[in-house]
């Protein structure tokens, strides 16, 4: 299988800084400023977009990278994985709809799913990049049992 090693650190970055668009943006809004916002939120739509490109190509691409940390790191892993995951599959769902209730002038509908998709989002960009430092760089630290 081909190897293109810097695929999960370019997805780490985009999760960092999609999370950043999405703060920005929710200060933005908290401030007034619609225009701002709006930019904010669908530059993090299209960075999460380029990160799921990204991601996809990665696991097409590479052998499946397993934790293999023991003590207990392992469950604080696998609960983070397990939770980033679910929680991962909604956020496409869940902006999709966002951003067609804003566009649609929809603004108290927008509002209400909006506190629903921004902590989630949130949550899950956070996750994501946890699960790449535990898994690329802090697993070394809590190497396997012998």
């Amino acid at each position: 299988m081909m190897q293109l090693p810097l695929l999960p650190t370019i997805d780490a970055a985009l999760n960092l800084l999609a999370l950043i668009l999405l703060i920005i943006g929710y200060y933005r809004i908290r401030c007034g400023h619609r225009q701002s916002h709006r930019r904010f939120m669908i530059a993090a739509f299209i960075v999460s977009i380029l990160f799921l490109a990204v991601y996809v190509t990665h696991h097409v691409t590479a052998e499946e990278k397993k934790f293999t940390g023991q003590g207990l790191i392992r469950p604080v892993y696998f609960f983070i994985l397990l939770t980033h995951i679910v929680l991962a599959a909604t956020v496409p769902l869940l902006a999709l709809r966002t951003i067609y209730l804003a566009a649609q002038g929809r603004l108290d509908s927008h509002r209400k799913i909006a506190r629903v998709t921004f902590p989630i989002w949130v949550y899950v960009s956070i996750t994501g990049i946890a699960v790449y430092v535990m898994l690329f760089l802090l697993e070394p630290l809590f190497p396997a049992g012998t």
